[in-house]
């Protein structure tokens, strides 16, 4: 059994960490209740632009002819994967970098594939095994619509040159606090938008044309999608640490708990030796 005085500074030692993990569960929870309400609100202005570009392209006859839906042959492929800057938030950033894995062994197998890293985590990890074309871990420096949409222009820019023929990106989607979901979108080309019922059968004039319109609304689409995932991402990395952080404490609150039994035992385990000793010095002096 470990003696008294280094149970103590363990004692110390996981009650200080306790500290910790708890200060930063706190930190974690006020992040997200902000993060939160960020994404939330914004679920709906990403909906609604969908099923306008939706309602607007199934009024359309063929293809739009946009240069973002070029179906082309595979070779290149580019993958867009968003963690965070800072761990000691579970398996958020590992559930991540293993499906990037995936997807440039397994999905792609036998195509080159690329990486555009968003976030320290995934910069360090991939850019060891793979080519990582760009680093945006700055954006959650200050994550506004602006500085997202600089990047998701930088990926249009590079599928209609020819670059690339596919891009996707991976994200984990915020479900609650205690679980995100690992999520895996086709980025460019834009998937083919469902076909909608039309229920009103009145007819609109359009200013400009309907074309005009939709070859406005995908680049904005596109950039409001890699907002989403990106924000989602955020939401999801608040609500990961904090739940890593919460589980970390009530860990630290049972290996305190132990530790304090331990020490009560040896404690008591030493004064009982001392009075058999002075017991035993006692009997000695009377024989």
């Amino acid at each position: 059994m470990a003696n008294l005085k280094e149970i103590r500074n363990r004692i110390s030692s996981v009650s200080s960490t306790m500290q910790i993990t708890s200060a930063m569960k706190m930190v974690s929870a006020a992040k997200l209740k902000k993060a939160q309400d960020a994404i939330t609100a914004m679920r709906p202005y990403s909906d609604k632009l969908t099923e306008l570009l939706q309602n607007l392209s199934s009024s359309l006859e063929g293809d739009t002819g946009s240069v973002y839906a070029d179906n082309r042959v595979v070779n290149k492929v580019l993958v867009v994967s968003i963690t965070s800057n800072r761990g000691l938030c579970g398996a958020f950033n590992t559930n991540i970098l293993k499906q990037s894995v995936n997807l440039a062994e397994n999905v792609y197998a036998g195509k080159e594939v690329d990486f555009v890293a968003v976030g320290k985590k995934a910069n360090d990890y991939l850019g060891k095994r793979y080519n990582v074309i760009a680093n945006h871990s700055g954006v959650y420096d200050d994550l506004t619509f602006d500085k997202v949409a600089d990047i998701a222009e930088d990926l249009m820019e590079l599928f209609t040159a020819g670059t690339y023929e596919r891009i996707e990106i991976i994200y984990n989607k915020f479900k609650n606090a205690a679980t995100q979901i690992v999520m895996t979108e086709q980025f460019l080309p834009i998937v083919p938008l469902q076909e909608v019922e039309v229920t009103a059968s009145a007819d609109y004039t359009f200013e400009p044309t309907k074309i005009e319109i939709i070859e406005e609304l995908i680049p904005k689409s596109l950039k409001t999608q890699l907002y989403k995932g990106i924000r989602d991402s955020f939401a999801s990395e608040h609500g990961a640490r904090m739940t890593a952080m919460h589980k970390a404490t009530d860990n630290a609150t049972e290996m305190r708990d132990q530790l304090k039994l331990t020490y009560n035992k040896a404690r008591q385990a030493a004064i009982t030796n001392e009075i058999l000793e002075i017991v035993g010095g006692a009997e000695a002096l009377n024989n």
